[in-house]
This record gives C-alpha cells, structure tokens and sequence, in this order.
C-alpha cells in the first residue's frame, strides 16, 4: 500500500436515473459529450488523475487542494452557461465534493476516511454545487480568488466526527443582463434588438391560425439561436396578437430596435407569407419579402420559410447597422459595432484589413472582457493572420487564435461560432474525429449559419465524402447570397477531390484572383483533362507567384484523411508540370 497527501474530488450527475428512465440514449449521448469536452480536458488540465468511474460519476485525483478547486469551479460555471438554453428537466447538473487527506493507494485505486469525507461532501452538495472540506478552505482561502460561504460543521451519513464544510461561491447562470450597462457604467455588449410580432391571418380562415402562430413561435425559437442578436420573449410580443399598433411605440414598450411583422393569405390552393424587417426607430422598412407556395405540406412550407427569413434578417441587421457605423469614430463604438466593423474587415481577407480587424476585435474585448462572441472572433481573425502568414510569429499567432477560442468557450459553450472554429482548430492539428463533433455541435446551435455551414462542406471533403461537401457548401451560398469568394475556393476544391474537373473550373473561374494553391488545383484539373498548354500555364501562374514551390509543402497544408485523395492531387499537379 502506498499511504500519500492527496486532493481528492468527488462528482455525480444529479437526477441520472430520471433523466435515463425518460431518454436512456440521449442523456448518455448528452453525458459522453460533456466528459469530451468539458469535463475531461479540465481534469488533464488541472493535473487530475480520474481513479474510477461509475455511470453517473467519478474519483479523481488532484496534486493539490487548488487544482482541485479550479477544476470544480470550472467545470461548475461552464455546466451553468451550457444549462442556459436547456429545459430545466433535461439539464445535466453534477454536485462536487472534494477533500484534502492522507490517502490510501492501492492496485489503482484509492481508499481511506479521506475519500469517505469527499463523497460524503458531495452527496451534501446541491445541485451545481462545489463543497468543500474546511481542510481543503484552509489550503485555498488565500491563493484563489473565489468566495466562500461557511456552512460550519455538517454531521455527514457514516461518519462519527462531524466536518467543517464550505460551499465556493460560482457564477450565477447566465441571464440577459449582459446585453446593457454594467452598473458601474462600463461598457457592456449591446446586441440588437428584435421582436418578432404575431403574423396576421389574413386567409378569413380560422384553421389557419395554428399555422401562423406556429410560424410565427418558430421565427422566434430559431432567431433565438442567434447569439449576436438579442430576441424578445414570446411571452412580451404575443402581448400585442390582434392587434393594431404602433410600431415606434411597440419598439420602445419592448426595448427592441428592430421589428418583424408579416401576414399570412390564403387562396385556394396558394398560400402567401409576407414578411418585412423595420427600424422601430426611424419606421423605416430594411427589407421585404414575399413567399409563394402551394398548399400541399403546410409544415413543409412553415420550415422553409423560417429557415428563409432566420438565414436573412441577421444580415439585414447587420447591414443596417453597418450603415451607421460610418458615421462614428471608433473610439465611440461599442462591443457589439467593434465586433461588427471587424467581421466586415476580415472578409475582406487582405492583409491591411486583418490588422484593422485586429484592433478593433481587440477594442471590442477591452470594452466587454466577458463577450464570448468578440473572444470567438479573436480566433478567426487572428487564425485568418496565421493562415495567410501575415504574422512573423506563425507558432506565437496559432497559440493566440486557440486561446481566444478557448476562453469564448469558457463564457459560452452555446456559441455556434465558438464551435465552428474549434473544429476549424482540430482541423488544423489533423484531428478530424474531433473537428466533426465540434462542427455537428454548430450545426445543432445554429443550421442556418453560412460559415458553419460551408465548414461542414469542407470537412467533408477532407475526410473523403466530396460530393456531399460540394451539396453542404451550395447550401451555404444560398443561404448567404453575398458570401465571400472563397466559398468558390471551396466548391471548386471538393469538386476536384469528386472527380469532376469541368465543375471545378468553373467555380474557380469565379474568384477574382487565384493564389498560389488555386492555381495549383486548377493546373491540376488541366492535367487529368489532358488539357497540357493550359496546365503548363497554370504550372507557370504557380512558379511565377511562389518560385520556391514545392508539391510536399502544398500537401502540408492541406488535410485529406486518405492516401488516396492525397495521391489523386499528386499525380494531377505532376501532369501539370509541377513536382
């Protein structure tokens, strides 16, 4: 036996055989998801050691008390901000005890009182709670920056002497009070505004009402979605069904910038959904639209049109609100129009704009240190730097991009672009398994996201799956008419992966200007076409724009998961000149 000092915590799932009697396959599919990524990754992090699992919970092993603690913590608060959008009935919550003791060590477990005390704490625990023993507060009062609360001595089951316990004070879940002032007059994120009105049946049909105030509910659920704009309840905008209004005063009573109202008509066999996006404000009208349908699967059309109108309107408000910021200096911006004027500047994808970007990203988060979205797009921009090389640190740039991520992952893991750049990260690092569960993770907050979207499309075609990458990446321009050209990199990209080399020029063709690896894909499409003076010319556009080009250093750049697809490119380019 080996007898040693050693932190050890304690954890379960509460309400685990409710939550498996109602869904058995959800909630372990649920649960395996919150060990990848959330629960694990903090335990390596922190140095624990896990020491034994059950169904609903787990030992672990921490060198010290701290470790222990700032795992909990973390674990606890991210849990919160994850639960934010989940139905209270169907949250996983886990309750935490830890103790600090002598410890027995014996054929890969542990025993001892010690260990006793940490189950015991954690079975005193509420749900989302951390305990912890007056050992382990003894160890941290001082070191960690946390609050306690003294819960004084508890008389724990099968324990003769009575323990000193403390609950650590955590985050509280996250609320919209984030989307104003902080009290103390900093500047906090301010998101746009929306209200989503209820539709007028305009049909003279009272069966129809289901179907427009389903439409209606559902333009709300999925808007929701979208963490860069702040959404009014359905509880505050059904205040005003039936209704003729005001829209100014509608906009001021609800606190929303911008409305949504539409109408439904029915005629015979037709049905007309109209649609239009006003200021409140000024009771200018953004946009407009009408859809035309035939009346043969109602639900079928009511899922059209919301995903239609909710793939839309944030570009809508994005654009109007784009408008106003030329008119402002930045020093004047908030969080929210840092973040805006530097989405804008990085799909420019120029290197003087990427710096711009950067500035204001960077403003954006001095403004808001707790805006997950602003830390989500450090990422990008800062990984758009490192992918062009516009850095002189390439290690030092990829080391930033990952920490951006992972800190909007800690304010918001329900952050669809939060998970669409881990999965761009792990596509980096070659870990394509991981990149897919991030990316179905995106798809799953938001479906309707164009960047999201065209990722799922290249993923696939790196892992071997082309033709339905190239169907994913249309999709993304459809959703987003006014999408940056490289999407056409992409398209053309998997469709040369599937084969279809006449395809590929022709969305290559699209782009402005090609760089050093467009042009080496369309030398390649040339090549396997038997089109020898046009390959060479392109062999040619390569050499003239990198004279140092290497085959193998293109190939490293790129993350095909099969030799096959690799030797596919290989032998194209070689066609063409290049080796």
């Amino acid at each position: 036996m080996d007898r040693r000092l050693a932190a050890v915590l304690a954890a379960d799932m509460v309400g685990y055989s409710r939550l498996m009697e109602t869904d058995e396959q959800g909630t372990l599919a649920r649960l395996r998801t919150h060990r990848i990524e959330l629960i694990d990754p903090s335990i390596d992090k922190n140095g624990g050691k896990i020491i034994k699992t059950t169904g609903d919970g787990m030992l672990v092993e921490f060198p010290s008390a701290s470790d222990a603690v700032l795992c909990a913590v973390e674990v606890q608060n991210r849990m919160f901000r994850r639960n934010a959008d989940v139905p209270k009935d169907q949250r996983i919550q886990f309750r935490i005890g830890i103790n600090l003791d002598e410890i027995i060590f014996e054929d890969d477990d542990i025993f001892g009182s010690g260990v006793n005390v940490a189950a015991r704490l954690e079975q005193s625990a509420n749900a989302g709670e951390v305990l912890i023993s007056g050992t382990v507060h003894d160890q941290v009062t001082n070191r960690l920056d946390l609050g306690y609360q003294d819960l004084g001595d508890l008389s724990l089951k099968n324990l003769t002497q009575p323990v000193r316990a403390f609950r650590v004070e955590l985050d509280a879940p996250a609320e919209a009070a984030d989307e104003s002032l902080a009290a103390d007059g900093s500047t906090k994120v301010v998101k746009p505004s929306i209200a989503v009105l209820p539709f007028e049946n305009m049909s003279g049909d009272p069966e129809q009402e289901f179907f427009v105030d389903g439409l209606t509910e559902d333009l709300l659920t999925e808007l929701s979605r979208r963490h860069e704009l702040f959404v009014i309840s359905r509880n505050s905008s059904f205040v005003y069904k039936g209704q003729a209004v005001n829209l100014r005063e509608v906009g001021e009573a609800l606190g929303a910038r911008y409305i949504v109202e539409g109408s439904v008509r029915k005629a015979g066999n037709r049905l007309r959904v109209t649609v239009q996006l006003i200021d409140s404000q000024s009771d200018g009208h953004i946009w407009a639209e009408k859809y035309d349908r035939d009346m043969d699967d109602i639900f079928s059309i009511q899922d059209e049109v919301t995903s239609a109108v909710v793939a839309t309107l944030p570009g809508r408000i994005e654009a109007s609100q784009q408008e106003g910021l030329t008119r402002k200096q930045p020093s004047n911006l908030a969080a929210y129009e840092c973040v805006l004027a530097a989405k804008v500047l990085h799909h420019r994808s120029t290197r003087e704009d990427n710096a711009e970007a950067t500035k204001l990203i960077d403003r954006a988060i001095e403004l808001d240190p707790e805006y997950a979205h602003a830390h989500a797009w450090s990422g990008c921009i800062r990984g758009q730097a490192w992918g062009y090389g516009w850095c002189d640190d390439l290690e030092e740039m990829l080391a930033e991009c990952e920490a951006a991520i992972h800190k909007a992952a800690s304010l918001d893991d329900n952050d669809a672009d939060v998970h669409r750049l881990m999965a761009a990260v792990a596509i980096l690092r070659n870990k394509l398994a991981r990149a897919r569960y991030h990316q179905e993770r995106a798809l799953s907050l938001n479906p309707n996201y164009d960047l999201v979207v065209v990722q799922m499309g290249e993923l696939l075609t790196w892992v071997g799956r082309p033709e339905e990458g190239a169907e994913w990446i249309q999709k993304a321009m459809r959703l987003n008419p006014h999408h940056p050209a490289r999407f056409w990199s992409h398209l053309g990209r998997a469709r040369f992966t599937a084969k279809e080399y006449e395809q590929a020029l022709d969305d290559f063709a699209r782009l402005p200007v090609l760089d050093t690896a467009q042009n080496a894909y369309v030398a390649a499409c040339h090549g396997w076409l038997g089109n020898s003076d046009k390959a060479k010319r392109y062999a040619r556009a390569v050499y003239a724009e990198n004279p140092g080009f290497k085959i193998a250093d293109l190939i490293a750049t790129l993350h095909y998961d099969t030799e096959d697809a690799v030797q596919h490119l290989v032998q194209g380019l070689e066609k063409a000149g290049l080796s």
